[in-house]
């Protein structure tokens, strides 16, 4: 969906649609993926919290912060292939409910590739992709060249966030519920039938998350999972946590900077969440960001924004009265249509698939590269499985967000969400509703704490075409972050993330990781 955005490294969408297009397989996990709801201060489980909002949670005993992991050659992911003899899986225990740290554990997935150069080896590095709901199990090892000069002197960590994937992971619905609600549900309702069907299908996705993962369910926000990236630290047997964090990644660094400041070490956070804005506002910056990236694939294909908006909005318009064929059967409606133009705006590597897929819905009146492209974004492979990435998004960012807007509330954004985004607006404005409908956890707030004081300068890295998590949000997260703490870094160009595609971010970013050499605050990448 595009209000919970899918978006992982930008290598890894790059991967993806390289693969997908040319030989018409939507198999692959490599899928963008990222949802930027708030984030968390506090714990869902019932832990208090001191006055100055941080967390009280007891003492974690020394079970679990001296346990010894057992590190073992990496089974292959489920969909996937096993990464290979240079990489160790292992398990670490936390607690299920960090309120009663002697009560049930959970285990965390973990994944890692030592440091090349051991002599000169300056600890670990702690990754997290996006999401969320992204499995860094399955993706730190298909990324891995993008880092392998961090990795001459780093262990590149990774893990599946508690919720995900090899980490208890949340499962809410069948192959088949999903595939009937993506061709039978309208996400930008236009009737009260078509209303109260969406509502419906909202509220029966989280009576299937309660039932089938509900001792989980209360537990699966991000602060949670950054108390766990501590354990994992103290696990590792490292003093302070160095950490890259890409797009919710981003905010789960926000987080665990402001609980654990002291214990931060080297730290990037590159495709940056906005901190300040609440699930309203995400979809909002969402409805900024993909229509300025669409207006600016236009440009670059030669038409004028407002004529190239106007006429997908028309494709939509059609799509909604009468779905498009496809090679495999299947119909391309009109939200599975915006799900596939989504896609190919993470990266301006991907934007010919985009000029590919609207040109056959356009000229041949099939959908098939438009249906392939949703298919992906939506963790669908060619036999019909649906990965469960989206089941542990929701589950998470309910948990995060104590915001449940109505279809009326939802309904009122709609001509504020149209004039923001004619093509994406209508249905970021429904998805605010949707997400969340009568969910049978309480989220805890409505936008993530992420001041810092006395941590580590952190480097925030923002791109002024980011379509996901705009520009804008990046200046936010380092303000709020704190003077002396937070150091923007601006990079002029398009997609969702910059290391490893601006040159300039990268050497930036490897000459702080590996050198210690802080940029000044306000350097500019064109």
């Amino acid at each position: 969906m595009v209000g919970h955005a899918r978006a992982g490294a930008l290598a890894g969408a790059a991967l993806l649609l390289t693969g997908l297009l040319a030989g018409c397989d939507s198999g692959t996990d490599d899928k963008p993926a990222d949802r930027t709801d708030p984030g968390a201060a506090s714990s869902p489980g019932g832990t208090p919290a001191t006055p100055d909002g941080r967390p009280g949670s007891p003492p974690l005993p020394a079970a679990l912060t001296s346990q010894q992991v057992d590190w073992n050659t990496c089974e292959a992911p489920a969909g996937g292939s096993a990464p290979g003899d240079d990489w160790q899986c292992a398990k670490v225990k936390v607690p299920l409910d960090y309120a009663k740290p002697d009560g049930d554990t959970i285990g965390i997935a973990v994944i890692r590739k030592n440091a090349q150069g051991e002599a000169r080896r300056l600890g670990a590095m702690l990754f997290n992709f996006g999401g969320p709901g992204g499995s860094g199990v399955s993706m730190l090892p298909r990324l891995a060249d993008s880092y392998r000069k961090l990795n001459t002197r780093y262990d590149l960590v990774s893990f599946d966030p508690r919720g995900v994937a090899a980490s208890a992971g949340v499962n809410c619905r069948t192959d088949k519920e999903t595939e009937d609600a993506n061709r039978k549900v309208d996400m930008t309702p236009d009737t009260p039938a078509e209303e109260a069907a969406f509502m419906k299908d909202g509220a029966a996705f989280g009576a299937g998350c309660e039932r089938r993962s509900g001792k989980v369910l209360p537990y699966v926000g991000t602060t949670n999972a950054a108390r766990d990236m501590d354990l994992i630290r103290q696990v590792l047997d490292e003093k302070k946590l160095n950490y890259f964090g890409i797009s919710y990644g981003t905010e789960l660094g926000g987080t665990y900077a402001h609980l654990f400041p002291e214990r931060i070490g080297r730290t990037v956070l590159d495709a940056v969440v906005d901190p300040t804005a609440d699930a309203i506002g995400h979809a909002r910056n969402q409805a900024t960001g993909f229509q300025r990236a669409l207006e600016n694939y236009l440009k670059d294909r030669g038409q004028d924004p407002k004529d190239g908006t106007r006429r997908i909005t028309r494709l939509l318009e059609q799509l909604d009265k009468k779905p498009l064929p496809t090679s495999s059967g299947r119909e391309l409606n009109e939200s599975l249509a915006i799900t596939g133009i989504v896609m190919p705006l993470y990266s301006k590597s991907s934007w010919p698939y985009l000029t590919r897929a609207l040109d056959e819905a356009e000229k041949s009146g099939t959908g098939t590269m438009l249906l392939q492209l949703a298919d992906a974004y939506n963790g669908r492979d060619e036999k019909g499985h649906y990965d469960t990435q989206n089941h542990s998004q929701r589950a998470i960012s309910c948990a995060d967000s104590r915001l449940r807007p109505t279809a009326a509330e939802a309904r009122a954004l709609l001509p504020e969400f149209r004039k923001l985004s004619p093509v994406f607006g209508p249905f970021l404005a429904w998805d605010t509703a949707g997400w969340c409908a009568q969910w049978p956890v309480k989220g805890e707030h409505d936008h993530p704490e992420a001041s810092a004081p006395g941590a580590g300068p952190i480097l925030v890295v923002g791109t002024t075409g980011d379509p996901a998590t705009p520009y804008e949000g990046a200046r936010r997260m380092a303000d709020e972050l704190g003077k002396g703490v937070g150091v923007m870094l601006t990079n002029k160009g398009e997609g969702h993330g910059s290391y490893g595609e601006s040159a300039c971010v990268t050497a930036t970013v490897d000459a702080y990781f590996l050198d210690g050499k802080v940029p000044a605050d306000g350097k500019t990448c064109s």
